[in-house]
């Protein structure tokens, strides 16, 4: 008698105890549910407010034709970062340096692009899709956005228009792709060379055009 008043308890006690883990198994299902409509939210939110800012740069979408040369059409597995680069032909326009890229394809000269261009008067023109590969920034193409910066002079600095619109531009790109700003880099910090050249031969301007691109993502 006493042995199946034993089995009985300990028979109640298992079915309580997987009543007790189903409960739990499903209380726990229902938080991770809630969790994930939360960050959801959240995304679309954050998602949301990086377009409406990327309205506000006021992009020129002017891609390049799809070629070994300029334009590869491979898209990138990850964005970990942006490159600054100067086109280091003074006084040229932001569409005639997307002319010379689309022009690749028939030179074969070299193989070069990037993902946006901005110009003289502000005007940013997109070549290549941002989460495509650009020939830009030698062993750090396959991660990293390119953005190529025309200058008035052989000195390489960007005028007031051309600056702004910088800033407009790679805040947004950084927000959309939660790129840190320690991952906005010079190509001088690829290779080495002098470029853009301004902003490496004077490294208080590049730290000022880093703190303003910060202060843009606000």
């Amino acid at each position: 008698m006493w042995n199946k008043k034993r089995k009985r308890r300990s028979s109640y006690k298992k079915i309580k105890q997987r009543k007790i883990r189903r409960t739990l198994i499903l209380l726990g299902g229902a938080v991770s549910l809630l969790a994930f409509f939360i960050v959801t939210y959240l995304r679309e939110i954050h998602e949301q407010q990086v377009e409406n800012q990327g309205e506000e740069v006021g992009i020129i979408v002017d891609l390049l034709t799809i070629n070994p040369y300029s334009r590869p059409g491979i898209l990138r597995e990850k964005t970990n970062g942006i490159v600054i680069h100067y086109v280091g032909n003074p006084n040229s326009s932001a569409k005639q340096n997307r002319d010379y890229f689309e022009g690749l394809k028939n030179t074969q000269e070299t193989k070069a692009s990037a993902h946006f261009i901005v110009g003289l008067d502000g005007e940013i023109v997109q070549c290549i899709p941002s989460k495509e590969v650009a020939y830009a920034s030698n062993s750090r193409n396959w991660d990293t956005i390119a953005i190529e910066v025309c200058h008035p002079d052989e000195t390489g600095k960007f005028n007031e228009k051309t600056y702004k619109s910088l800033v407009k531009l790679t805040a947004w790109m950084a927000n959309k792709y939660q790129i840190s700003n320690k991952n906005i880099i010079r190509h001088y910090d690829v290779t080495g060379k002098l470029c853009p050249k301004y902003y490496v031969e004077h490294e208080d301007a590049w730290k000022q055009l880093k703190k303003d691109i910060d202060n843009a993502r606000q």
